[in-house]
């Protein structure tokens, strides 16, 4: 396994520790508290058992989250291995890091007692509650959707996905 590839897996439990460290705190402080007013009528810390998925949806469906949570897990670790280890692909690697990472702390809180304890509000436009698990797949998939028109061009994703076959390497 290359250097780099091994600091993100790294930061990839980095990333773990600091969301489920941030989950216990929510718990053990706002944990049946009114909520903490950080902005009053724009952000507060609000605890939430979020059985389902954004807005309310999917309700108790904790076999689809396991189910797809294993299979993105699965596709973006397959991808990160394949893609090179250099500064030009570094923003395509810190994405699929972060995607691993969120998808893997919302796992184990379902897996653990199934649901996700979310806590952040921004209650100025009634946004779901979420956590920061939920920042780094939303900001890896904003991330992902913006280098994908504006950085990578069909010559980056031939080297990732066609070099490794003409060599016959393996990912590493």
């Amino acid at each position: 396994m290359k250097k780099n590839k091994l600091i993100g897996y790294i930061c990839i439990i980095i990333l773990l520790v600091l969301d489920q460290v941030t989950k216990y705190a929510a718990v053990t402080h706002l944990k049946n508290q009114d909520a903490y007013v950080i902005i009053k009528n724009v952000f507060e810390l609000n605890y939430l058992e979020n059985h389902g998925a954004a807005f309310g949806i999917l309700q108790e469906k904790q076999f689809f989250f396991y189910l797809i949570t294993i299979v993105i897990v699965a596709v973006v670790v397959m991808i990160y291995r394949k893609i090179p280890s250099n500064k030009r692909f570094f923003l395509l690697n810190s994405i699929c890091v972060l995607i691993v990472a969120g998808a893997l702390g919302n796992f184990i809180d379902r897996i653990r007692q199934q649901y996700v304890v979310d806590f952040f509000y921004f209650k100025v436009i009634n946004f779901p509650v979420f956590n920061v698990a939920d920042i780094y797949v939303t900001a890896g998939a904003i991330a992902l959707i913006v280098s994908l028109l504006f950085i990578y061009k069909d010559k980056d994703f031939n080297l990732i996905f066609k070099k490794r076959k003409q060599n016959g390497e393996a990912g590493s």
